[in-house]
C-alpha cells in the first residue's frame, strides 16, 4: 500500500490593509517611514513654526548629508513613492505648489537613489546643487536652489530632467 501524501497546512493570512491610526494603540518615539527615507529633525532645536528644517549657523552652508537627504526625499516624491507633504516645511510656498502640480515626473520601477550632491554657492545666502538620481535603466538629474531665511535653508526652485 502506498504511503499517504500529507495535506497542506492552512494558516491564517494577515489583513492586507494597514490598521487605522486609532487601531494602532499608543505609540511613542519618532513616526514610522515605511520604505521612505526619514528626514532628520531640526538638530539645533530652534522653535521655528516649521519643524524639521535644514538649519545652519549664520555664515555656514548646510551639511552634505542634509542636502542629500532632501534631494532623496524630492526624488521619491517625483517618482510617486512619497507624499509631497513630507517636505512642505523645507520648501517655500511657491516651490511647494510647483512640486504638487508637477506630480509624478520620473517613471521608474525601482526606488530612486541619489548620488552625492554637487554644490555651488552663487551668492551669500544661496546654494544651488544638482544630484544624479539613479532609477534603474535610466538616470535623471535633479537640480535644487536653496535660499537662507534666518537660519533656515528653504528650496525656492527645482528642476529635473
Amino acid at each position: 500500500m502506498p504511503k499517504p501524501i500529507p495535506l497542506p497546512r492552512l494558516q491564517s493570512v494577515p489583513a492586507a490593509d494597514p490598521p487605522y491610526d486609532d487601531e494602532r494603540g499608543p505609540r511613542s518615539g519618532p513616526p514610522l517611514t515605511d520604505g521612505s527615507l526619514a528626514l532628520a529633525p531640526d538638530p539645533y532645536g530652534t522653535a521655528a513654526p516649521r519643524g524639521g528644517l535644514i538649519v545652519s549657523p549664520r555664515g555656514s552652508l548646510p551639511d552634505e548629508r542634509s542636502l542629500r537627504g532632501l534631494g532623496q526625499a524630492l526624488a521619491e516624491i517625483l517618482c510617486g513613492r512619497r507624499p509631497p507633504q513630507t517636505v512642505h516645511d523645507r520648501l517655500t510656498e511657491r516651490a511647494y505648489r510647483e512640486l504638487v502640480r508637477a506630480g509624478k515626473m520620473i517613471e521608474t520601477r525601482r526606488p530612486p537613489m541619489v548620488g552625492l550632491p554637487h554644490v555651488q554657492r552663487p551668492s551669500d545666502g544661496t546654494v544651488e546643487m544638482c544630484l544624479l538620481v539613479h532609477c534603474g535603466e535610466r538616470s535623471h538629474v535633479l537640480a535644487l536652489r536653496l535660499e537662507r531665511f534666518g537660519v533656515q535653508w528653504l528650496v525656492t526652485d527645482f528642476e529635473t530632467a
